[in-house]
């Protein structure tokens, strides 16, 4: 869409509205025409000055012309945030109007999304947009940070000292001292990188209903569509016994704490655990081995195939 085109609309919308109420709507003419109408500039009109958010309908306005979004409005206690002035119960029409004739980028365009969409159904694309950032995958802490994959790969290893691997393979140790206290302990989180790509491997123990388990997951950095084209599988044993899971990692999407109370992954109880441990079961000694592959498209049958990582 062409902003000459835009500007036109928006500005007969306002026209309009403002012949009815001068006084509501002049804060936004001024705004509109103060540095040249442009598409950018509309946008920013719609941003709520508190959350910074695209506003949607209801829009408030305070008896300046001040405006916010109506989850903000109950969040400054009913005071305009501009020019402290208390809040009534006003809608801001024209905005409201502006927002139906538009169409614009999504927010993560700067991000490589390329899409452009109706001002009522970007907030929903936004909210599953591929291109949006993902939140660190890390579990030992309450982490906010977000980020492309490079970037929360260095972050993993530089802030979170995290155990970082190469290869497809793995055989990795985990031992607790007191196996009786299972509740949300969890060790330290473990990344691979093979396929050019990144896996985070979680091992954590806690309790499904009276019974306490350990549980062994896999994570893909990436999004869930990439996730589904390799698998991994896992296993874990002793005297003469093991167990093995076999399934498709979960995406960073989905967090940990999802994954894990969905059960999908390798599940050990911990009598079955102490069991693996050795004979006095006094103390949690389990070793897990696993393998990460890629499904090919057999292009012959159309089924998939195993592409084991050297």
């Amino acid at each position: 869409m062409e902003s000459g085109s835009v500007d036109n609309s928006l500005s007969s919308l306002i026209m309009m509205d403002e012949a009815d109420n001068p006084h509501q709507f002049s804060s936004i003419t001024t705004k509109l025409h103060s540095n040249g109408p442009t598409a950018t500039s509309v946008h920013e009109l719609l941003e709520c000055p508190v959350c910074t958010n695209s506003m949607y309908p209801p829009i408030h306005q305070c008896h300046n012309g001040h405006t916010l979004c109506s989850t903000c409005k109950t969040r400054v206690n009913n005071r305009c945030p501009t020019c402290r002035q208390e809040l009534g119960d006003i809608r801001c029409l024209a905005l409201e109007k502006i927002a139906e004739s538009l169409e614009l980028p999504c927010r993560y365009s700067s991000l490589g999304c390329p899409d452009i969409f109706p001002y009522y159904s970007k907030l929903k694309h936004e909210s599953i947009c591929n291109f949006r950032p993902y939140n660190c995958p890390y579990t030992g802490s309450d982490c906010s940070v977000v980020g492309d994959i490079s970037y929360l790969v260095t972050h993993l290893r530089d802030d979170h000292r995290v155990d970082m691997h190469s290869g497809c393979t793995f055989n990795h140790r985990y031992v607790k001292s007191n196996p009786m206290e299972v509740e949300n302990a969890t060790w330290m989180l473990t990344v691979f990188h093979c396929f050019g790509q990144y896996f985070c491997l979680h091992f954590e123990a806690f309790q499904i209903g009276t019974a306490p388990v350990y549980m062994a997951f896999l994570r893909f950095m990436g999004d869930e569509r990439e996730a589904r084209t390799y698998g991994y599988s896992l296993e874990v044993g002793g005297n003469g016994r093991k167990l093995t899971y076999e399934g498709s990692p979960r995406s960073i999407r989905d967090s940990h704490k999802k994954v894990r109370d969905s059960h999908d992954g390798l599940i050990v109880y911990r009598n079955m655990a102490l069991f693996f441990s050795g004979v006095d079961r006094k103390e949690l000694k389990l070793r897990v081995t696993g393998r990460i592959w890629k499904e090919q498209q057999n292009p012959e049958d159309g089924v998939c195939i195993p592409n084991l990582c050297s």
